[in-house]
């Protein structure tokens, strides 16, 4: 816990930190682990941490909140339903930021034979909305009723995690699916590698007015033809990505992970490509998640605005 005084940034004990990140085919996990496997070295051995697979946002801060995690990897959106108590979450969290990370992309991706062209023609279709309690879910549903769609009731919803989604188009048991992740995502990477003559991803940013009336933090983004060597880009609707931990956690703790973060990001960058998007020029983004005082310490001496 946070005993209040200066922040040095020296982490005084031996520390291990558990961080929730996502499904194990996805860039949290990845991340996640390259960041856990750098703190030792960032704080003379005092640090450690170990990253878990997880269901990913909601999930993530659920048990951060409830003490089985310390960091958490969180989609922006669903950190702000966090802290203003909305959604998914019955009462505001105590939860703050470490810094504001990479963007996710949205990524629908449908079979060619579903005959689905938009969203809105998911209607009656077996459709992956990604795991329980995860960003990806809540995105989907929102989605979904961007469309005019009931998400209980007007598709076939299949709350899969990646692995199995994947598995699911390939054999052709799914229509199409949701996945909200940093590019490349190496399950994505995997179905248009093995399948990609019988996938494409969907434009979904017809539906971008109505989710910017949501949440300001949905913005026009593209998945670039190189991210899984497609014939083409792909626009799409991105989020930015948060790190959370518990209002209470050590300051100094949170100053060294914060730290290690952006001294140590070329490290996170040979892990996945998606880590080129943590960048000091974005690190204080966080509002109105409030930033953890440690990540304050920690972004103030990295010169970060």
């Amino acid at each position: 816990d946070d005993t209040a005084s200066e922040v040095t940034c020296e982490v005084a004990r031996d520390t291990r930190v558990g961080i929730a990140t996502g499904n194990s085919t996805g860039v949290y996990y990845v991340v996640g682990n390259a960041l856990a496997g750098q703190l030792p070295a960032a704080t003379g051995g005092r640090l450690t941490g170990t990253a878990a697979e997880t269901g990913a946002s909601v999930q993530n801060i659920e048990q951060l909140v409830a003490g089985q995690y310390d960091v958490a990897f969180s989609l922006f959106d669903t950190a702000v339903n966090a802290v203003q108590g909305k959604e998914s979450f019955t009462s505001a969290q105590p939860v703050q930021a470490l810094a504001r990370i990479y963007d996710n992309y949205t990524q629908v991706v449908v079979r060619h034979d579903a005959g689905i062209s938009s969203v809105a023609d998911m209607r009656g279709k077996r459709i992956s909305t990604g795991s329980p309690k995860s960003g990806t879910e809540v995105i989907a549903h929102r989605l979904l009723q961007a469309a005019g769609l009931d998400p209980a009731k007007d598709v076939q919803a299949q709350r899969l995690d990646l692995t199995k989604t994947v598995e699911g188009m390939k054999d052709g048991s799914i229509d199409a699916f949701f996945w909200s992740g940093g590019l490349p995502t190496s399950g994505v990477t995997d179905l248009f590698t093995t399948a990609g003559d019988k996938v494409r991803f969907l434009d979904i940013t017809p539906l971008l007015p109505k989710m910017a009336e949501l949440n300001p933090a949905y913005q026009a983004g593209t998945i670039g033809r190189d991210a899984y060597r497609t014939a083409a880009d792909t626009p799409t609707i991105v989020v930015p990505n948060v790190l959370l931990v518990r209002t209470n956690l050590d300051a100094n703790v949170a100053c060294a992970i914060t730290r290690t973060l952006f001294e140590r990001k070329d490290a996170l960058v040979q892990a996945n490509q998606a880590a080129k998007g943590i960048s000091l020029e974005n690190a204080r983004r966080t509002d109105p998640v409030p930033l953890h005082r440690g990540a304050e310490k920690a972004l103030q001496d990295l010169g970060a605005r």
